[in-house]
């Protein structure tokens, strides 16, 4: 999924990644520190075995703007070049793969009984991460046809 993601970002500008699309949309940018966001927030759970939404007083400030999105987003995750949101999402994925490394089929299936939608497994939790990083691959797909009408001028 990750690769999908970013085969749209090439050649963003960071006038496009701070584009609002809605003045209660996010931004591409928002949505990309997002994904490196929740990623980290599972990391936590799953890796390290903190209680959702546990983490460090550095990881909420560096994710939890990107994290909660809204209006919070839209006020602090923006000024920012593509290369800030590449290094982000290859910072925290390098983690997700070598954590996954040391791990084996008996952690994957370890369930949760204490997660949120109820019982829970890591691959149930870590499959979420994909779904959910599809998700807003939809909106930043959106925000791009929007990105790209909006610089169209009509014809008079």
């Amino acid at each position: 999924m990750r690769q999908v993601v970013l085969t749209r970002l090439h050649s963003l500008t960071r006038e496009d990644l701070d584009w609002l699309p809605s003045p209660d949309g996010n931004t591409i940018g928002a949505l990309l520190l997002h994904l490196a966001a929740s990623e980290t927030y599972y990391q936590f759970n799953t890796f390290d075995g903190l209680p959702w939404p546990m983490t460090s007083p550095e990881t909420k400030k560096r994710f939890g703007p990107a994290m909660k999105l809204g209006d919070l987003g839209r006020r602090l995750v923006k000024g920012h070049d593509l290369p800030f949101y590449l290094n982000a999402l290859e910072e925290v994925r390098e983690r997700t793969l070598a954590e996954f490394r040391k791990r084996d089929d008996e952690w994957l299936m370890r369930i949760d009984e204490s997660w949120s939608w109820g019982p829970t497994n890591n691959l149930c939790k870590w499959f979420h991460i994909c779904e959910h990083e599809s998700r807003h691959l939809g909106q930043i797909d959106l925000h791009l046809k929007s990105l790209r009408a909006a610089r169209i001028t009509p014809l008079s």
